[in-house]
């Protein structure tokens, strides 16, 4: 089963880097070579403005910025997939 990894886009978190943490875990997943585990996507607003970037993994909500999105995917993806 793949893991779900669904990014915010919406106007405050793409304001807030959501478009390089796309592009980042697109690269962390690809290097890893996951590409069959982790399914990643995109969503407009999940209305936690606030604390965004919001990503959430398999439905559970993470706040994630271009600064911790490296320890984001070690803790969140990397762990749980193998």
């Amino acid at each position: 089963m793949q893991m779900k990894v669904i990014i915010c886009i919406g106007s405050s978190c793409h304001l807030k880097g959501s478009r390089q943490i796309v592009e980042r875990l697109q690269a962390l997943v690809q290097e890893k070579g996951l590409e069959d585990k982790v399914e990643l996507g995109g969503t407009f607003c999940m209305g936690d403005c606030v604390n965004g970037v919001n990503v959430t993994v398999d439905g559970v909500k993470h706040s994630v910025s271009p600064e911790t999105v490296d320890e984001f995917f070690e803790k969140e993806v990397l762990a749980k997939v193998q």
